[in-house]
This record gives C-alpha cells, sequence and structure tokens, in this order.
C-alpha cells in the first residue's frame, strides 16, 4: 500500500498562495529550467520549464500517485482542473455540498461529506496500491491532526510573501516530528521532502 503525502510550493514565511489566491510568484520555479514537462487538464496543456532534477521529481510524481484528496475550496479555486487533474488521477473532494454538475458516474471527482477519515479511505480504496495526495492547507491540517499523514513536500521558494493562505497555520495540536528525507536544489526552488515520526 501506498503512502499518504502533501507536496506544496511555499514562500519562505509559510505561505502557499498570496492575496486573493495568487499563485504566479509560487511557481515561478516551473520556467527557470531546461526541460520540458508537459500538463494537461481537461482544458488545456500547461507546459512547464523546469531542472533536470525537478523533472525527475514530477515524473516520480505522477507514476507513484494513484489518487488525490482534495477540499472544496481548492476544487473551486481551480475550476475542477477543467474537468481533469493535471496529475490525470481521480480526485475525492471532501465537501458539505457536493457541486451537482460533477456528481455523474463518468465524473474523475468522488465526493465525500463525513470527514476527512472516509475521504482518506476512499483515496487510498481508488489508488490500490499507489500514493495518495493531499491538496490544500485546510485538508492537510486535518491529516495532519487525524494522524493521517505519512510524508510532506515543500518546493521553498526564496520569496517572502508577507501575507495569503499560510501551510501550517492554527494546527491546534502536539509538536510535529518531521525527519528530513530529501534536500535537492534547482533554479528558484529548493525540494523538500519530509517523513512523518509518529
Amino acid at each position: 500500500m501506498g503512502i499518504v503525502g502533501a507536496g506544496f510550493s511555499m514562500s519562505l514565511d509559510g505561505f502557499i498562495a498570496g492575496p486573493n489566491d495568487d499563485f504566479q510568484r509560487l511557481f515561478g520555479w516551473m520556467s527557470l529550467g531546461n526541460t520540458d514537462v508537459t500538463l494537461s487538464t481537461g482544458d488545456r496543456d500547461i507546459e512547464l520549464k523546469v531542472s533536470e532534477e525537478s523533472a525527475k521529481s514530477f515524473e516520480d510524481l505522477m507514476q507513484a500517485t494513484g489518487a488525490i484528496v482534495s477540499g472544496r475550496r481548492m476544487f473551486d479555486v481551480a475550476g475542477a482542473w477543467g474537468g481533469k487533474h493535471p496529475l490525470n488521477v481521480p480526485i475525492v473532494v471532501l465537501t458539505h455540498q457536493p457541486p451537482q454538475e460533477w456528481v455523474k458516474d463518468e465524473s474523475p471527482f468522488t465526493f465525500v461529506t463525513d470527514g476527512i477519515e472516509s475521504a482518506v479511505a476512499k483515496a487510498k480504496q481508488i489508488a490500490g496500491d499507489k500514493n495518495v495526495g493531499v491538496g490544500g492547507a485546510d485538508i492537510t491540517r486535518q491529516c495532519l491532526k487525524a494522524g493521517l499523514l505519512d510524508e510532506i513536500g515543500i518546493d521553498l521558494v526564496p520569496v517572502l510573501l508577507g501575507s495569503g493562505v499560510r501551510l501550517f497555520e492554527y494546527l491546534g495540536i502536539e509538536p510535529v516530528e518531521l525527519e528530513c528525507t530529501r534536500v535537492a536544489a534547482a533554479p528558484g526552488v529548493t525540494h523538500l521532502s519530509y517523513r512523518v515520526l509518529k
């Protein structure tokens, strides 16, 4: 069985989005390399130029991920990824109110209304032996609080945003010990991976 992991581009002061959900400054590193990577959503292709190290990270992520758990806010901000997530995997959305236009048999989205444990369990069932990704700050915090998160990946961007959406704000739990498993520098970003010690 795979692991449950979260991954984010983050500013040095801990923000995963700027004011008004602006992600531009945090993803600039995805155009600073010399290796082409193409991600496809339902309505368009996203062309990236990343370093060889970053391209290897993307390739590993795409091959290892079998499903993603997302919150409704992330689902809405992303515009349902145009109907297809860039990693081309099923998405389990934790929400109080499933959007009826996406509740259909052929939908790539499964909506869960009874808590984070059920959402992660459903994603694990869908993913099989592959990993489950966790998307969104609130969902990541819920997974940490429930002891469901195994790994955290941070693409640390050398910028101080000063405001926006913080990843680890208001955890409300005892300190969580982490073990660093990877540090890799690339143009405009440092890739960091941590194992959550349980």
